[in-house]
């Protein structure tokens, strides 16, 4: 009795069939509008940032290639500023290396993040301890104030990828402690502990058995960690400890604050980095809050 009675819980607290979520996942992303919608902005955002070079010349985004102080027009239709750069070709150009910023950024935090979270849920003990406890003071350091003194500190030499990288430095404790509450009730279910009986070894039991059940959750959390270092690497461009040479949208935001492009009445100048940002953060808000719906199925029964 007490074998049937184990058989039966096993059953029940089994891992779902894994082509079964499969489908019922890819059902529940087209039927989701605020990821559908999030999608296709991003989409459009990458077309233009890879296509528009085929159509823009991006030349034109150096200094004095262009007519200075030119309002938008049909030749150029973002304007120009007073260094004679097109804005059309500035944003061809300087999407491009905003999304690389935060991408960089992103993957690495995420990694980080991901082999921490699942080290420190899953072994527990004093690794868990560890692991926690460096989040947890991390986490009480002013982020900002060190960013700000990291990239002041390397501003003369300050590229894209070490911008992205200098962001990544402070952006995956989050991810690491968000992680290691999932796998906390992951490693509790019973097909782990059936896992773990059969003699698979911890590594095969991380990666075959918990990972499969963290993608959507993953997944959103790479679409946060994106988000958020993009904002963090605009901020401080936009202080002027950005790529000065790159004119990444943050840069271009800056630019036009130091030569007063509002008191002068070129508001096209900083219209078009600033319209670009609010897309790309609102198409990242959607997509994130459309993989937190399809992770949380709670919030997918409110919606309901």
């Amino acid at each position: 009795m007490d074998l049937a009675m184990q058989v039966e819980e096993q059953l029940v607290n089994a891992p779902p069939d894994t082509g079964l979520r499969r489908r019922t996942t890819w059902k529940y992303l087209r039927r989701n509008p605020k990821l559908v919608v999030g999608a296709l902005m991003f989409l459009a955002l990458l077309a233009f940032s890879f296509l528009g070079p085929l159509f823009v010349n991006t030349d034109e985004a150096a200094p004095m290639s262009a007519m200075p102080v030119t309002a938008p027009s049909r030749e150029y239709p973002f304007g120009t500023d007073d260094q004679g750069r097109n804005l059309l070709a500035v944003a061809v150009v300087g999407l491009p290396l905003t999304l690389q910023v935060g991408l960089i950024a992103g993957v690495v935090a995420i990694f980080i993040g991901t082999i921490l979270g699942l080290t420190a849920g899953y072994l527990g003990g004093w690794v868990d301890l560890v692991i926690r406890g460096v989040c947890d003071i991390l986490l009480t350091v002013p982020g900002l104030v060190v960013l700000i003194t990291v990239a002041a500190s390397i501003k003369g030499s300050i590229s894209v990828q070490t911008m992205g990288l200098v962001v990544a430095a402070l952006a995956w404790m989050w991810p690491a402690r968000t992680i290691r509450s999932q796998v906390l009730s992951l490693r509790e279910r019973a097909y782990i502990q059936m896992a773990k009986l059969s003699g698979m070894r911890t590594p095969e039991i991380i990666f075959r058995e918990i990972m499969p059940n963290l993608l959507p959750f993953l997944a959103a959390s790479f679409v946060g960690s994106v988000s958020a270092a993009i904002l963090a690497s605009i901020g401080l461009e936009a202080l002027g400890l950005g790529p000065q040479s790159e004119p990444t949208l943050g840069m271009t935001i800056y630019w036009s604050i130091t030569y007063n492009a509002v008191i002068r009445g070129l508001w096209w100048w900083i219209v078009m980095p600033i319209a670009l940002i609010i897309i790309l953060f609102l198409s990242l808000f959607l997509m994130s809050a459309g993989l937190d719906e399809i992770a949380n199925p709670r919030l997918r029964k409110a919606d309901a």
